[in-house]
């Protein structure tokens, strides 16, 4: 028989960081689960991604036990990798913090295809061109 999931705890964390402080230690203590052993496990399968912020999701069974599941980081994260920036702009409709090339918008729709709402490449492309102007990142055409 297989085990009841009673929550769900959606997180995201530094790749390769996770520890017992908050956001982390507070949202898994008052299901009462262990830590340390979520914290050991999310560091060892996301050490290859050190700083990363990574989007995470832990399911909580009826004997406190948990398993998790890591997702690709977030579209803003991978845009502003992209193109070289520590912050986007602070007035997205009227300043350019940068230009998105086509090719790595098309990239970053390949690697968020998974956990987006798009069947083909050209509507993941549309919602990744979408995230960049909302953060006053042009798209080239």
């Amino acid at each position: 028989m297989a085990k009841k999931v009673i929550n769900q705890i959606k997180l995201q964390c530094p790749g390769g960081q996770a520890n017992p402080a908050p956001p982390i230690g507070p949202a898994l203590g008052q299901h009462g689960l262990n830590i340390m052993d979520f914290c050991k496990a999310f560091n060892d399968r996301t050490k290859d991604k050190q700083g990363v912020t990574l989007p995470v999701v832990i399911s909580v069974y009826q004997d406190k036990s948990f398993d998790f599941i890591i997702k690709s980081p977030p579209v803003a994260v991978m845009i502003k990798k992209a193109v070289g920036l520590a912050k986007a702009a602070n007035n997205p409709g009227k300043e350019v913090a940068g230009t998105l090339s086509k090719a790595d918008c098309a990239q970053i729709a390949k690697d968020k295809m998974q956990d987006l709402n798009a069947n083909d490449l050209e509507p993941a492309m549309r919602i990744v061109a979408g995230t960049a102007r909302s953060m006053g990142i042009q798209v080239e055409e």
